[in-house]
């Protein structure tokens, strides 16, 4: 190699190097204008829209017992609505209450529509198999597919908690059935 070309590969940018930086940077401005509302959750490697709704009472943290599901409908009072909430006993992402360990999905498995109600699996934490392609998914982690032939995780409700009191107040992610979530 040349003094010339030694130096060059030193201090400056190659025009290719440029020119793909440059449209990455492009591409990035693009989909941050086509999608404003797109949050990062807390440890989710994909990129969710929370969809805000009504609050609604759900639960009250007296009443749930660690591994016991409770059953609840959220957003619309619809089959395809059908929820579930669970105090875990182990820390888990979005979760609220004094532990950060109750939280809540919905029932529907994203990939086909299977219902997953009664397949919570409380010594893993695990809510799963869907009984069309077994699909199972990680509750401590934000609904995280761990198995299965679903790419999407289980969409989480989007829970707060105050005095003692447990309200549905969104959804992250999208529920099957439903093309956006302005559809009812």
């Amino acid at each position: 190699m040349s003094e010339r070309n030694e130096i060059e590969a030193l201090t400056c940018t190659s025009r290719r190097t440029f020119l793909l930086a440059g449209g990455a940077v492009v591409a990035g401005s693009a989909l941050a204008t086509v999608f404003p509302g797109i949050v990062f959750a807390d440890d989710r490697d994909t990129v969710f829209k929370v969809a805000k709704y009504p609050r609604k009472l759900v639960a009250s943290t007296k009443e749930l017992a660690e591994g016991k599901p409770v059953r609840f409908f959220y957003p619309y009072d619809e089959p395809h609505c059908s929820s579930s909430i669970v105090k875990l006993g182990t820390e888990a992402g979005g979760g609220v209450g004094a532990g950060k360990d109750i939280v809540a999905f919905n029932m529907m498995c994203p990939h086909m529509g299977g219902t997953l109600d009664g397949q919570y699996c409380p010594e893993v934490k695990v809510q799963g198999p869907c009984p069309i392609h077994l699909s199972t998914y990680d509750l401590t982690r934000h609904g995280m597919t761990i198995a299965g032939h679903a790419t999407e995780p289980l969409p989480q409700i989007v829970l707060e908690e105050k005095d003692g009191q447990i309200y549905a107040v969104g959804v992250l992610g999208l529920i099957y059935g439903y093309a956006s979530h302005l559809a009812r």
